[in-house]
C-alpha cells in the first residue's frame, strides 16, 4: 500500500497534537487514528465511518457500556 495522507480533523487543539486524523485507503476503504499514538491505526469502510459519525451526532449509538 502506499503512503496514507493523514487528515486532521477541524475540531483539533490548536497545538495539534490531540485530534483524530483520517486517510483514505482506497474507494472504499478509510484509516483512522489517534496523533498521540500515530503508528497504530484502524482501518474501516467508509460506510462504517459514516455510521459511526451519524450516531454521534443524532446520539442513537445508545449510552455505553460499563
Amino acid at each position: 500500500m502506499s503512503e496514507l495522507i493523514w487528515t486532521k480533523s477541524s475540531f483539533s487543539e490548536a497545538s495539534g497534537n490531540a485530534c483524530v486524523e483520517v486517510a483514505a485507503c482506497d474507494d472504499e476503504a478509510v484509516a483512522i487514528r489517534d496523533s498521540v499514538q500515530p503508528t497504530r491505526s484502524i482501518r474501516t469502510s467508509r460506510a462504517a465511518l459514516d455510521a459511526l459519525i451519524t450516531g454521534l451526532r443524532t446520539g442513537s449509538l445508545g449510552s455505553p457500556r460499563g
